[in-house]
């Protein structure tokens, strides 16, 4: 079982997997390797917060604005990445809100304001083009994120080696 009443450390993808390797139970998962790396912090873990949009990053302005108490925002985005769902404003109110990081199933924008925010941020990639403002979306709900599920509450992993997901907290001496 996957378990672990640990606060949120220092970790290393690499010694997770080590550790649940063997996992058959669906509740540790390893996302593919499709993200760059954009933020000012090299890793960030936490419980995932989740949104569900498409080219519209209405939703993520919301969450990135309220209290983030240590989350990780979970943008799905569809995987497009013909506008930015995540910028240099976005990004430093999730700093200032307490977010841990943000990753984005799509793509991001402002490279250097994000380089310079004390923020996790993981993309698929960069592109200049902002998007519309319909109000449309969903959040709060199960995401599926390069073809890994990822639900509200789960925790998000991420650092120089990849990104993980559990379940329930996890450290590598379980």
């Amino acid at each position: 079982m996957i378990a672990s009443t640990t606060p949120v450390g220092a970790f290393a993808t690499c010694d997770l997997c080590d550790v649940y390797k063997n996992d058959t139970s669906g509740q540790f998962r390893v996302l593919p390797p499709v993200f760059q790396d954009y933020g000012g912090k090299a890793s960030f873990a936490g419980p995932a917060a989740t949104v569900q949009c498409f080219e519209d990053n209405s939703l993520v302005k919301a969450a990135v604005e309220s209290p983030g108490q240590g989350r990780v925002l979970v943008v799905d985005g569809g995987g497009s990445v013909r506008k930015a769902l995540v910028g240099g404003n976005l990004a430093a109110a999730a700093a200032r809100n307490g977010w841990a990081g943000v990753l984005v199933h799509g793509a991001v924008r402002d490279v250097a304001e994000l380089r310079a925010t004390a923020l996790g941020i993981r993309a698929l990639a960069l592109i200049p083009m902002p998007t519309e403002k319909r109000n449309q979306g969903r959040a709060d709900l199960e995401v599926v994120i390069a073809g890994v599920v990822v639900r509200p509450g789960d925790w998000v992993y991420a650092d120089a080696d990849g990104i993980v997901v559990s379940d329930q907290p996890v450290h590598p001496a379980a």
